[in-house]
């Protein structure tokens, strides 16, 4: 696969998350690497028409007609060793890029971290169900076999999802010895599990009563993809720990699904912490500053220290104790 460099893109939206998320959040002028997660013309084409940004509304930065499957990233000016694999949401008939999944990426980076953020096929543009997971599986393989030229350790690369992309970062969470593909190269025979898996305002069943999701419905060319893919059952003693956080009045995807994730996972002894904020609806990405949502990077952040996965943050700066006065030390 080919590696091409492109200017990054910072949207307005970042610079905010940038005040906001305080100290060590500074811009990182490193250009971006694109990485083709296969071989060209190695999946028979099924999209009609060029790869499309939306640019209005709940659209807007997101991305469809994916044929070119890829991903791009993000090198940090000091890299710390871990990594992570980001997967934006959409539903599975487009991708929220511009709105999710490159913000957090360039948060990320400014953290140390080196990130990727995938163009996965999608099935409402004709590519079968088993796709998104075909290209979420191949591009953690793919982070894997470039650890040492990304300078990242390859036992601390983990997966990000939000809403349907935090369906896809669940399934390769938990089914990552399951084979979405034939061999292509010597990356194919490496692990895909990661080792550490978030899932923001995720949808994670396909199954009654969380059923009533567009990624069910898109996933439903599948006739088993109600148990394939929805996460909780597939939960393993030997998956990675979870982060989760939603809003409770999420009108897209129920908060249940969170907790059904939350519960199958500590059922079973497995690392959890789950964030469930009053207030925030769906796809907040990093969150617009002053809402209830927008905590989750910070504790997102707090939690990977605690997996040993940051770096600890920067001492509060102290300043040099003043003399007292006299008229302190007389008490008045």
């Amino acid at each position: 696969m080919s590696i091409e460099r492109i200017a990054g893109r910072r949207p307005a939206g970042w610079l905010l998350a940038c005040i906001l998320l305080g100290s060590g959040f500074q811009a990182q002028a490193a250009p971006v690497e694109t990485v083709h997660l296969w071989p060209q013309n190695h999946w028979p084409a099924t999209v009609a028409g060029p790869e499309k940004v939306g640019s209005e509304g709940s659209a807007r930065g997101a991305v469809s007609r994916v044929s070119d499957a890829r991903m791009d990233i993000y090198r940090p000016e000091h890299p710390n060793g871990t990594a992570a694999v980001i997967y934006g949401g959409g539903g599975y008939f487009r991708i929220q890029i511009g709105g999710a999944a490159r913000p957090a990426a360039q948060w990320l980076q400014s953290l140390g971290v080196t990130t990727a953020v995938v163009y996965y096929r999608l099935p409402a543009d004709g590519w079968s169900a088993v796709s998104p997971f075909q290209d979420g599986q191949r591009a953690m393989r793919l982070m894997r076999s470039k650890a040492a030229e990304l300078g990242v350790d390859p036992n601390r690369i983990g997966v990000i999802g939000f809403s349907a992309g935090g369906n896809l970062a669940g399934v390769i969470g938990t089914r990552f010895d399951t084979e979405f593909y034939p061999a292509v190269d010597a990356a194919d025979r490496l692990s895909a599990r990661p080792d550490f898996l978030a899932m923001i305002y995720p949808v994670v069943s396909l199954q009654p009563p969380l059923d009533k999701t567009r990624s069910r419905r898109e996933l439903s060319s599948q006739p088993d993809a109600a148990e394939a893919y929805s996460v909780e059952t597939h939960v393993r003693k030997d998956m990675p720990p979870v982060f989760l956080a939603q809003a409770v009045d999420d009108p897209i995807v129920d908060v249940g699904h969170s907790v059904a994730m939350y519960q199958a996972t500590h059922a079973i002894g497995i690392p959890v912490e789950l964030h469930l904020f009053e207030k925030g609806g769906h796809s907040w990405g990093l969150g617009q500053p002053g809402t209830l949502v927008a905590q989750w990077p910070r504790l997102f952040a707090n939690w990977a220290r605690s997996h040993a996965l940051l770096d600890a943050p920067p001492k509060p700066l102290r300043l040099p104790e003043r003399p007292a006065t006299d008229a302190e030390r007389q008490g008045d």
